[in-house]
């Protein structure tokens, strides 16, 4: 019995902490600016339960609200090519001078896993089977980047009816395939002569 009545106690006291945590949302959704280091003591909790989340729709960032009158950000700036007939959904911020640029498509999973075998010349590593998640990167520098440059495709249809669609009243209603575009920082200028 005394067995049972500590395993129980060491059970929730190991749980509690972990409950307390608050999911922190996709980078750049809006998430709440850093209170300054003296004010966290001061703070009282909440009474009521907190919000969830918004949706990772980046409706401030600038190149988000390009989508409304073009397929995102420039090709230039996306350096890697966007599948044909790719809607934009989104973009945010990776740090270090990076973006992550969403675009969803109606074609199958494999169909453009496939075209990105073709057009970038690389097998890619199929990093999740579920779900199927594939990437193609370049090559990541750690002093310089966030994230590895490079196109990821994700299947929104496993155990789901697909990504939605940001935007209310288009077409399609949810994306069955997502992809995601980290172009490399911009380059820096070189540092000047002495």
């Amino acid at each position: 019995m005394r067995l049972a009545l500590a395993a129980v106690l060491i059970a929730v006291a190991t749980a509690t902490p972990s409950l307390a945590q608050a999911p922190r949302p996709f980078p750049g959704a809006g998430a709440p600016p850093n209170p300054p280091k003296g004010a966290a003591a001061t703070q009282t909790a909440p009474s009521a339960a907190p919000k969830p989340a918004p949706a990772p729709v980046a409706t401030s960032a600038p190149a988000a609200q390009a989508a409304d009158s073009s397929n995102g950000p420039p090709s230039a700036t996306v350096v890697f090519p966007i599948f044909p007939g790719a809607q934009f959904i989104g973009a945010y911020n990776a740090g270090m001078g990076q973006r992550y640029l969403l675009y969803g498509t109606s074609n199958l999973y494999l169909e453009v896993v496939t075209y990105y075998r073709d057009v970038l010349k690389d097998r890619g590593t199929e990093v999740f089977a579920a779900p199927p998640t594939h990437m193609f990167q370049q090559r990541f520098r750690e002093e310089t980047m966030a994230f590895p440059p490079g196109v990821t495709v994700k299947d929104w249809t496993y155990q789901s009816k697909g990504y939605p669609n940001p935007r209310a009243g288009v077409q399609p209603e949810r994306f069955p395939t997502v992809i995601m575009i980290v172009p490399p920082p911009p380059a820096s200028p070189p540092p000047p002569a002495k």
